[in-house]
């Protein structure tokens, strides 16, 4: 690396070798040593000002991350691996890491409990249509038996209505609805019934209602008068119990409406 263009850049240089793994010490090694063709650890530390002491420890961290190469000469050599090559087995390292790190919190996440504490049972907050649509269809991808829900055409009839169509065979599907277009499914349930959730169905694309999973997930959606779309997500059994309550209530009450229309 030419001195000036180090001079220039030498603190955005070593920002960038730390951001990809390496220690303050190692990134100065190692561009001490691209500026020759090979040096013993003396030699290094008097070109890159890291201490005689840490000198060998850090050349050991960079062979084995691929990065220097030793020679077979006494006194002891080093080299370079060229910045390609280096480059690119620190950013394999990287995503391989990466790799076990989502495999291994992914796990960590799907067995998670329903933590209380004392009396308290939690309830998550999620805002942003985007996230909440994430996170509705990541519960109804995991149902096993059930899914009730209380829920606009407009909002389900995309990606939600394509996850429930690819569920596993077995799982039934109840839904109320104020609309609904195109053939129904075998194993769906939907009754139609203007204005479900009592509120303005004159709302393109109304975020609203209620979702239900195996009896043990429930999140309720909520659009607020500024439009910014909220929810509420729980596994404690009073929310459960308050919102299996109120399905129960819909459903058995709205077969007695003149509004309420049952699919074949």
């Amino acid at each position: 690396m030419p001195m000036g263009v180090l001079r220039e850049n030498k603190e955005e240089v070593l920002e960038a070798l730390k951001s990809l793994g390496l220690t303050k010490y190692e990134a100065l090694v190692y561009i001490a040593l691209l500026q020759i063709e090979s040096a013993t650890a003396t030699e290094l530390h008097e070109i890159s000002g890291v201490p005689r002491a840490s000198v060998y420890p850090v050349l050991d961290k960079l062979m084995q991350k691929s990065l220097v190469i030793l020679s077979n000469t006494t006194p002891k050599r080093f080299s370079a691996t060229p910045p390609h090559d280096a480059v690119g087995n620190l950013l394999g390292s990287i995503e391989k890491n990466a790799e076990f790190a989502k495999t291994a919190l992914n796990k960590i996440y799907s067995e998670k409990k329903n933590i209380i504490t004392g009396n308290q049972e939690f309830i998550w907050s999620i805002f942003g249509d985007e996230n909440i649509r994430a996170r509705l269809i990541e519960i109804i991808s995991d149902a096993k038996e059930e899914i009730k829900m209380l829920s606009y055409w407009e909002y389900m009839r995309k990606e939600i209505l394509g996850t429930l169509e690819n569920l596993e065979e077995g799982v039934k599907t109840r839904i109320i609805s104020n609309n609904w277009e195109g053939e129904k499914p075998e194993n769906f349930e939907v009754t139609i019934f203007t204005d479900p959730l009592g509120l303005d169905l004159e709302m393109e694309g109304e975020a609203s209602g209620v979702y239900i999973i195996d009896n043990k997930k429930v999140m309720v959606v909520m659009n607020s008068p500024d439009k910014m779309t909220s929810a509420l997500y729980s596994e404690s059994d009073g929310f459960i119990h308050f919102f299996q309550s109120h399905w129960h209530f819909v459903n058995t009450h709205i077969t007695e409406s003149h509004n309420t229309k049952i699919l074949p």
